[in-house]
């Protein structure tokens, strides 16, 4: 048994389970080891797939989620805190049904300026 820098244990085969996995990774025909040979003749991916191809491989995609068009703005609001209970009661995405009432709101109550 193995633990990770982040605290996931790793179980290890035991010497039998890897007696068994080998035996079967040596009776199956697809199945070869690479060996020293077959690293010599081994070629960099950029050499052996198109260019293209390596191309959209290799390229780099931006992290995370993509920018919304129309993006919140963080406010902070005080609120009475069974309004809010009841909000957050309702489970994940309260934020947004908070943000449809209040659309909903000012749909049925235009504000006058």
């Amino acid at each position: 048994m193995l633990k990770t820098k982040s605290g996931r244990v790793v179980h290890m085969p035991t010497p039998e389970e890897d007696a068994a996995i080998n035996a079967d990774i040596a009776a199956d025909p697809d199945a070869r080891e690479l060996d020293a040979e077959w690293f010599a003749k081994a070629k960099p991916a950029s050499e052996a797939l198109p260019p293209e191809m390596y191309a959209t491989l290799v390229a780099k995609r931006p992290r995370g989620r993509p920018k919304a068009d129309e993006t919140k703005v963080f406010t902070a609001i005080r609120l009475d805190a069974d309004l809010l209970e009841a909000f957050k009661a309702t489970g994940k995405g309260w934020q947004t049904r908070v943000n449809a009432a209040l659309r909903q709101f000012i749909a049925e109550h235009p504000i006058s300026r």
